[in-house]
């Protein structure tokens, strides 16, 4: 085991994977920005390196800084956590070439997965289904790209193939609106991305966003540790999940899932990691996977007991997996709400000091947040200061704890999104369980509209 591991992220998780470590018993050390040094991680962490100015790309971005703090620490591995260079190939293969491990997969794997057209390829050859649609990239040539549009059947959605985010995407419904669509994505997917390829699909009209969690190790054991259920969506950024999915075709998840960790013995993947799917009408359909650690992932945490985590840093550190699928036994259920710090219903971000901090409590209810009272959220970065996580025996149970788990909490100084996950948790549609990824912006466009 390490003895020492370097925390390249900031915010919950990076007080997430610290805890992780000190239960491992293994020294850590947090890099932080300037803005961020008074931070809850940065006090905790048996060292701190400062690695620049607030601005991400000075910062958290800085590769050589990054590189020189774990240099100057005597640290031996490095853990991304998720968002910034979590799922950066280059970093990853930075890392391994200056003599450290990178607790994740390896580069060519990030770069295999991170590439949406050679991820689907694949999948498909490890028998995962993927959404009907182009083989391959699209060609260059309209006439073919028509060809193909009509084969898939309108409505399409044209896709970056190094996108992600819910950026590098576009809808069309007609083919007279075919040639703009791919033009105009094309150069968007250059201008983000650095690729101009773009790849097209079905678009699937109401789907929901199923996800299966795998661990696997070096030695091509793989386990799925179950379904979360992230269709409550806006902006195709996720506001809800939950674990397990309600209303699914089970028998079909259980071959999906079977055929996840086959994918991931397949191409040798190592780590933690995500298949996404859109589900609809009892079929599910490979959109990407995530080759990090989730941000919902304690909901997985909580119905199978297994430390996400921590399992991560003990792969990494050449750990044979521990676990078989048949001692996978997800119980009862959990729901994760983010906590932003934004205005609830228009969605501005809200930085500033945070006054008063109470984050409830009671039986099945769980915390993950950097924040406290006093601490200022600053406006650099993602808004989101916390998570409640609610467990239940039922989903029910579950969503009756977090409701009161909400009302128990406080945070005076700046507006948090509590009151939109208040106004859902009574939603008759979300209590009834299965809504699609249209349902959130659909009921907040009616909200205004209704003003």
């Amino acid at each position: 085991m390490f003895e020492k591991v370097l925390i390249a992220n900031r915010g919950e998780i990076a007080l997430r994977v610290l805890r992780a470590c000190r239960e491992l018993g293994i020294k850590t050390v947090a890099v932080h920005s300037e803005v961020d040094a008074e931070a809850k991680y940065v006090k905790l962490a048996d060292e701190s390196v400062c690695i620049g100015p607030a601005a991400s790309s000075l910062s958290y971005l800085n590769v050589p800084a990054i590189i020189s703090a774990a240099e100057v620490t005597d640290a031996e591995a490095i853990h991304p956590g998720y968002g910034f260079l979590s799922e950066n190939a280059d970093f990853a293969e930075r890392v391994e070439k200056s003599g450290f491990v990178f607790i994740g997969p390896r580069p060519e794997t990030i770069r295999l997965m991170g590439d949406k057209v050679s991820a689907k390829d694949a999948m498909k050859a490890a028998g995962v289904p993927c959404v009907p649609g182009s083989e391959g990239a699209l060609p260059e040539d309209p006439k073919e790209v028509v060809k193909i549009a009509r084969a898939i059947g309108y409505p399409v959605i044209i896709k970056a193939a190094g996108g992600g985010g819910g950026r590098g995407m576009r809808v069309v419904h007609t083919e007279a609106a075919l040639s703009n669509a791919v033009t105009m994505t094309r150069s968007e997917a250059q201008a983000a991305f650095g690729n101009p390829v773009v790849y097209m699909e079905k678009f699937l009209e109401n789907p929901r966003h199923i996800e299966i969690q795998v661990l696997a190790d070096s030695y091509k054991n793989a386990v799925w540790l179950g379904e979360r259920d992230c269709s409550m969506q806006r902006r195709h950024q996720k506001v809800i999940e939950e674990a397990p999915a309600p209303e699914i075709n089970r028998r079909m998840l259980n071959r999906v899932g079977d055929r996840c960790a086959e994918a991931c013995r397949k191409i040798g993947y190592r780590g933690a990691g995500t298949f996404e799917f859109l589900y609809e009408n009892g079929e599910y359909f490979f959109i990407e996977m995530n080759t990090r650690v989730q941000v919902e992932h304690p909901v997985t945490e909580l119905i199978t007991g297994i430390d996400i985590v921590q399992a991560q840093v003990r792969i990494a550190a050449g750990e044979k997996l521990w676990l078989r699928q048949r001692d996978i036994e997800p119980k009862g259920h959990a729901i994760e709400c983010r906590i932003n710090a934004e205005d609830p219903f228009k969605f501005t971000p809200s930085p500033g000091k945070i006054v008063n901090w109470h984050p409830p409590g009671g039986p099945g209810i769980r915390v993950d947040s950097h924040a406290y009272s006093g601490y200022t959220v600053p406006p650099n970065y993602d808004s989101m200061i916390g998570k409640v996580i609610a467990y239940g025996d039922t989903r029910d149970q579950a969503i009756r704890r977090m409701q009161i788990a909400l009302s128990e909490m406080m945070v005076d100084g700046i507006k948090t999104n509590i009151p939109l996950h208040q106004d859902l948790l009574r939603d008759e549609r979300f209590i009834q369980g299965g809504t699609s990824i249209h349902y959130l912006e659909e009921k907040l466009a009616a909200r205004v509209g209704g003003q």
